[in-house]
């Protein structure tokens, strides 16, 4: 049976189960909050982004939810340094020129802080004189670090960036650093072909070739014609 949770990841959690980083300077990762064997990311959140995480243990669900090719719709809340203007909001939403090329247009608002969210740990590094606002960023793509670039782009560098929603699936009712098995979806489209090689048919009615024990050449396997009896 098909296993999908949805986790919480705090701040400075690998999201991977392993850290093949630098030897004697251990991080914490997935393994640290999630014992549900055979399971893995359904695309990532970077180590300094805290929020939504699907994992699942089948392929094609993984292959579902992170492909940007099926436009399932990313939710962020993004804490930037300095109050954050409608020309920068209309900017996001008409997409924004990176180094890798246009993004997409994006649905961006300006937010209150979120309700009940947790305190991070180590806190932002805000500066006394400069404010700090909230803005919310639906996006259906999946380039390296694309929400933090965007805002920077746009004159409103990221502080905190936290995933709240990952297509219908959400951080409602979730606390920091838990999971939660969840029911999961039929994927639309065919299943996916066998990775098995398709069985051989035996071949039958082959004639041994000529020269081999069995073997008739095809002089001798000619029948030869009958004489006609003398009357």
């Amino acid at each position: 049976m098909t296993r999908l949770i949805r986790f919480n990841k705090p701040f400075d959690v690998l999201p991977q189960f392993t850290d093949a980083g630098t030897d004697g300077s251990p991080r914490p990762t997935l393994s640290a909050y999630i014992e549900c064997p055979g399971v893995y990311p359904a695309g990532r959140l970077d180590r300094d982004s805290e929020g939504l995480m699907l994992l699942t243990d089948d392929g094609r669900l993984q292959a579902w939810i992170s492909d940007p090719k099926h436009k399932l719709e990313k939710t962020y809340w993004a804490q930037v340094e300095g109050q954050i203007d409608a020309g920068a909001l209309e900017a996001l939403c008409q997409g924004v020129e990176l180094k890798d090329g246009m993004t997409r247009p994006a649905k961006a608002r300006a937010i209150d802080e979120p309700t009940g969210i947790w305190a991070r740990t180590p806190p932002i590094r805000a500066r006394k004189s400069v404010p700090t606002s909230w803005v919310e960023l639906r996006i259906s793509e999946g380039r390296n670090r694309q929400v933090r670039r965007m805002t920077a782009a746009v004159g409103y560098p990221t502080l905190r960036l936290i995933r709240s929603a990952i297509g219908a699936w959400s951080l409602d009712g979730l606390a920091q650093g838990q999971w939660e098995a969840l029911d999961p979806p039929r994927i639309p489209g065919p299943p996916k072909p066998s990775q098995k090689p398709p069985r051989k048919k035996p071949i039958i009615g082959t004639r041994p070739e000529p020269g081999k024990s069995g073997a008739t050449s095809p002089s001798s396997s000619r029948r030869k014609p009958r004489s006609k009896s003398k009357r």
